[in-house]
């Protein structure tokens, strides 16, 4: 089999949240204002033009290059810019994805949709500032637009996806926007694009809460937590626990909101190494300034078990445990230290932060990992001891961390791919600045191909869907 990423790319909308939020948020904003003054979303206005016909076709990584773009093991295989797919405004912002293994006759096991249909057939879900745009896989790594979901309320370039079961969640900082609850099986028998409604073709619409930034899914437990909602909510802008056990009735048993605002988070059944929580309902909380752990087995009692802070703390955005199994370490990224300059990563070099969980009552921060050029860090997640980065500027950047257990400090950590999605600044080793590649999806599969260990000489192939300044957006099949 061959594991397949979406890297995507991203805006941003309504201001609700204070302090620090405000800040991140009014400094993307002003950046794409200008990008937009600039002409730099119409790029692709004209699907015949040459920039676009050379975008479509399948670009193989050859001496550092596909195309314009610098790149290392990694092929573009395909590319769709957001108006090709529905968009009118052009720009989107968030990615996730939805894996059908059926055709290997068992349950799907990955931690996006457990879904299994008949045909094994593969999709994705794309976020734009105006609605969502639904894409498919094909067996050799093209993608097909299949049609889109408009926003529930007005456009905003903060919209956010996950899928369970087959259904997909969407919120969005739009106000009023609430959570969108759409049958992805709706997809299966489409002969052309459609444009859903978002009255008739909902399953549900979940109005608790208005607008959100981040939609965490916990598969296991059926569960939804929406974060970064209203702050005068008595969540708090924490956890905003949504009860998914039946997509049609959703209900909220509950929140978190001892340590205030939530960024985004992992929510776990754990198995790590501290035996006081084992088989515990675990969430590891990026809190703007701290690793915040929440033990919320109980949802009506959730416990606070530790909040940590780091040197260079700037804006404690996202994480990612290094491994499922033994749940020791994890991945956190910062998205203002590079710009603030802030600890080691005054250097503007992407800083990857990692951290010793084994108590999960008092995680240690270890060392951390640099990347050889200069960008901002947003989302990563780890596959097969492999962070999959999605580093603004500098694109897609695969950082084997398998050495974290022997040598925690990142010394070990290595760059083994990379596709870069803003040519401008290659000549100076990169910009510390809010354009390119918001968000990448590592979790797909191409059936027909076998797949090698990532460390036996990997090469890595990718589609494109679109970055902030319309620069590739990618979906990249794993090592081949």
């Amino acid at each position: 089999m061959k594991l397949s990423i979406i890297l995507l790319a991203g805006l941003a909308s309504s201001i609700h949240a204070q302090g620090k939020m405000d800040r991140l948020m009014d400094l993307k904003i002003k950046h794409w204002d200008s990008m937009r003054a600039a002409g730099a979303f119409n790029k692709f206005d004209n699907d015949n033009s040459r920039a676009a016909a050379q975008a479509v076709r399948p670009t193989p990584c050859v001496n550092g290059k596909s195309g314009e773009y610098s790149c290392d093991k990694v092929d573009m295989l395909s590319f769709l810019s957001h108006r090709q797919m529905g968009s009118t405004t052009k720009e989107g912002n968030d990615i996730w994805g939805k894996h059908d293994r059926s055709q290997a006759g068992t349950k799907c096991v990955d931690a996006i949709t457990g879904w299994t249909s008949p045909d094994g057939r593969e999709f994705g879900a794309v976020g734009q500032t105006d609605g969502t745009a639904f894409v498919e896989v094909d067996k050799a790594g093209q993608l097909k637009y299949l049609g889109r979901l408009p926003t529930q309320t007005v456009s905003s370039p903060w919209r956010d996806m996950k899928v369970i079961n087959g259904y997909l969640y969407v919120g969005s900082e739009a106000a009023g926007h609430g959570m969108q609850i759409f049958d992805m099986r709706k997809l299966l028998t489409l002969r052309r694009p459609k444009t859903f409604s978002t009255v008739t073709d909902l399953t549900a619409l979940y109005s608790g809460f208005g607008s959100s930034h981040n939609i965490v899914a916990h598969e296991e437990k059926n569960m939804i937590y929406a974060v970064g909602t209203s702050r005068n909510l008595p969540c708090r802008g924490g956890l905003f626990m949504v009860d998914v056990s039946n997509p049609a009735k959703p209900v909220s048993p509950g929140c978190v909101s001892q340590d205030g605002y939530v960024h985004d988070a992992q929510c776990v059944v754990y198995n790590g190494p501290d035996a006081r929580y084992q088989g515990k309902e675990i969430c590891f909380n990026y809190n703007e300034d701290t690793l915040t752990i929440v033990d919320v087995t109980d949802k009506k009692a959730p416990v606070q078990i530790s909040r940590t802070p780091y040197v260079g703390s700037a804006y404690t955005h996202q994480g990612w445990l290094t491994s499922s199994s033994d749940m020791t370490f994890l991945l956190l990224d910062d998205e203002l230290d590079e710009t603030d300059q802030t600890g080691a990563a005054a250097n503007g070099r992407t800083t990857t932060y990692i951290f010793n969980i084994t108590s999960l009552a008092a995680p240690t921060n270890t060392g951390y990992y640099q990347s050889p050029v200069k960008s901002i860090d947003h989302n990563q997640y780890v596959v097969n001891g492999l962070s999959y980065q999605s580093n603004y500027n500098s694109g897609l950047r695969i950082v084997d961390v398998t050495s974290v257990e022997a040598d925690p400090t990142g010394k070990g950590f290595k760059q083994v791919g990379f596709f870069d999605v803003h040519p401008e600044d290659d000549s100076v080793g990169g910009i510390v600045e809010f354009s390119g590649s918001w968000s990448v999806y590592p979790y797909f599969r191409i059936h027909d191909l076998p797949t090698i260990p990532p460390m036996i000489n990997p090469r890595y192939r990718l589609q494109v869907i679109h970055t902030l300044d319309i620069r590739p957006m990618i979906k990249l099949p794993s090592p081949m």
